[in-house]
């Protein structure tokens, strides 16, 4: 993983040298010959290429005229017509292309006795070098026969339908309450049959590549999300006051209003609630990642993200105005989540501090059990913040169904063993212990009872929602040596795609000349994060990007061990839809995902994998996959039918390892395209 890496070649590859020139060379000449023959024939048969045979675009098509004739199968022409001798250099061509062919023949007859007469010396070593020589072989004619005939040898995919623009698979609101689900288990996550959509989803008719970070996260163009300038206009005061509409651009400012203060106030309010200064120390006080329950358009964590700390939201998918659609727009964590009846897809003891400001979540209900998820995914020590208009109400209020509403959150805390360290106005911070001291020493009564020993707390993969409380644990894994090999890697990377991404000047015609740090890449989705030090080369390398780290459900679970480096990440099975809109990532990587897939002997195909990273990259947005040379070159076939560019990359010293480096084209929807 270490070792330096080398371009390889643009689609298929080409011949060597002098080879490639003498056939495209000869290929000409055979045209414009061709040409002029045709020009004296009233009538021609045409002889089509046959796929089966990657030999067989070396012989060109010969069509008879009127004056020839046929003997024994062959043609044979007139030797007085005026073009015999075109005739005769046509053949001549063909004769050498054939005797090229029985080189090729050779070769692989003088390869095959001479790895027999050598398998008794030393046959383990020359098994594997015979079987690499026969992979090389089909590799090259796979590359000799697309040269020819290009993109036709795959059928190019459909296109979606438009309603697919902005729609979440396993997301389907209508579908669901037609199932049946009501009580808000309609907004949870169910995938069916028909939430798999093999299709390459485009983009809206007038949607723009967004602009570069930091910009992009303050400014977003109003065409690429589904939302309406009218709808933008016509939101409540409170909405308003956290976007300005400027023609086709969507603007938010860190001055913008998010409850009864801006957003500068509100952080500084809630770090001093904690007892620090400011929220410039929550970092040093161990607040690293934030889980913002309902995170409106993401403006508190856009403000804390330049502070080091990392706000993932969730919300409700929406098919219109959504949450989460803008804030991953604007290039800050985000995905849909729902904890109506299941557990969200973290382990026990993610976050730092959980954050819930009018998100509309009714936490008195159902006993407490919401309560009980955030106690679960929240670290001994952590806190959480809540802001509602029914949040410390005073016993004044003549409004008694707030004073209960607010009387059972306080209450519940307390048997959830959580210290109230503040209050301010219509927000309250509560405190975990770090200590069970307060569990063991609890008086039974209506409070959630301690979880069972032997309970999954790792892997919690959308399970249904428990009415129980847990502990703490420890993760004492090395992963040094794997650091060391990603910080080698991720500059290699880079090297690689630095003149094309992170280049001086990254533009377009017509565009100025763009403001530092000339970053197109925003954010990055790797589907098979291992230890989460892909994510943490970046941040050694002082890339200005964030990394959401997938562990796939199939796979040896480092979750936890991830999210205790203050990463974010999350649990996903890559057979089923990620839980986020189309669109969403400007980058994605996979180090060993299709070999696990393959391994695992996964319910899904390598054509299903591809079509969902299709789905969440954006336009113009690149591919990385790091696997077996096999898969790699399966995974290149696959490439062509979603219109990929793509390119090979050789791996020094490692031969049995290559990389796959793909951009995504920019399709916008359109009546022609349907």
């Amino acid at each position: 993983m270490s070792r330096p890496l080398h371009r390889g070649v643009l689609g298929g590859g080409r011949l060597p040298g002098n080879i490639q020139d003498y056939i495209e060379d000869s290929q000409m000449k055979v045209k414009i010959d061709k040409e002029d023959f045709d020009r004296s024939r009233t009538s021609s048969d045409h002889v089509s290429l046959s796929l089966r045979n990657p030999f067989q675009f070396l012989f060109s098509e010969n069509s008879s005229s009127k004056q020839d004739s046929t003997e024994n199968g062959f043609v044979v022409s007139d030797p007085f017509t005026p073009t015999t001798l075109r005739n005769r250099h046509m053949l001549t061509l063909l004769f050498l292309k054939f005797s090229l062919v029985l080189i090729v023949i050779l070769g692989i007859s003088v390869s095959f006795l001479w790895t027999i007469s050598l398998m008794t010396a030393s046959k383990g070593h020359m098994l594997h070098g015979y079987r690499r020589l026969q992979e090389q072989l089909v590799s090259d004619l796979w590359d000799i026969g697309e040269l020819s005939l290009g993109s036709t040898r795959f059928k190019e995919s459909e296109f979606c339908s438009l309603e697919s623009e902005n729609y979440v698979p396993c997301f389907n609101i209508t579908e669901n309450l037609e199932l049946g689900f009501t009580e808000g288990k309609e907004f949870d996550r169910h995938c069916g049959p028909m939430s798999k959509q093999n299709c390459l989803i485009l983009a809206p008719p007038k949607y723009k590549i967004p602009h570069r970070w930091p910009t992009g996260r303050d400014v977003i163009w109003i065409d690429n999300v589904k939302i309406t300038a009218q709808e933008v206009l016509s939101s409540g005061s409170l909405t308003k006051r956290m976007m300005m509409l400027d023609e086709d651009q969507i603007s938010f400012s860190f001055a913008s209003s998010m409850v009864d203060d801006n957003i500068e106030d509100y952080s500084h309010q809630i770090a001093e609630m904690i007892g620090l200064r400011n929220e410039s120390y929550l970092v040093q006080a161990g607040v690293r990642t934030m889980l913002d329950i309902g995170c409106g358009y993401g403006s508190l964590g856009a403000h804390l993200f330049p502070k080091q700390l990392l706000t993932m939201c969730i919300a409700n998918y929406e098919a219109s105005g959504s949450q989460v659609e803008i804030a991953l727009e604007r290039g800050l964590p985000a995905m849909v989540g729902s904890f109506a009846s299941k557990q969200l897809p973290f382990p026990s003891l993610s976050f730092d501090m959980i954050h819930s400001a009018w998100d509309g979540v009714e936490w008195d209900k159902k006993d407490g059990i919401h309560l009980i998820e955030v106690d679960r995914v929240l670290r001994p020590g952590g806190y959480f913040v809540w802001t509602s208009p029914f949040a410390n109400t005073p016993a004044s209020v003549r409004d008694k169904e707030s004073l209960k509403r607010w009387d059972f959150v306080r209450n519940f805390a307390k048997d959830l063993c959580w210290d109230l360290l503040s209050q301010q106005d219509k927000t309250v911070v509560w405190k975990k212990p770090s200590k069970k001291n307060c569990y063991a020493s609890r008086k039974h009564g209506p409070g959630p009872l301690i979880c069972k020993e032997g309970r999954d707390v790792e892997s919690p993969y959308y399970h249904p929602l428990e009415a129980c409380i847990g502990g703490t644990r420890v993760l004492p894994d090395d992963f040094t040596e794997d650091n060391i090999n990603w910080k080698s890697a991720v500059r290699d990377y880079w090297s690689l795609l630095s003149p094309l991404i992170f280049s001086d000047h990254p533009k377009r015609p017509g565009e100025e000349d763009p403001i530092p740090p000339y970053n197109m890449v925003r954010n990055v989705l790797d589907m098979n994060a291992h230890f989460g030090s892909f994510n943490s080369a970046l941040l050694d390398g002082r890339k200005s990007v964030w990394v959401m780290n997938v562990v796939p459900t199939i796979g040896v679970n480092h979750l936890p061990l991830i999210l205790d480096r203050g990463f974010v990440g999350v649990l996903h099975d890559w057979c089923e839809a990620f839980p986020s809109y189309p669109r969403s990532y400007d980058m994605v990587h996979a180090d060993g995902l299709l070999s696990l897939q393959t391994v695992k002997q996964s319910h899904c195909s390598m054509v299903d994998l591809f079509f969902e990273i299709d789905r969440l990259l954006r336009p113009e947005g690149w591919v990385i996959l790091r696997d077996a040379a096999s898969l790699i070159e399966s995974a290149r076939a696959i490439t062509a039918r979603l219109k990929w560019e793509a390119r090979v990359v050789e791996i020094e010293s490692n031969n049995d390892e290559k990389l796959l480096v793909c951009q995504k084209p920019f399709v916008r929807s359109s009546s022609n395209s349907l």
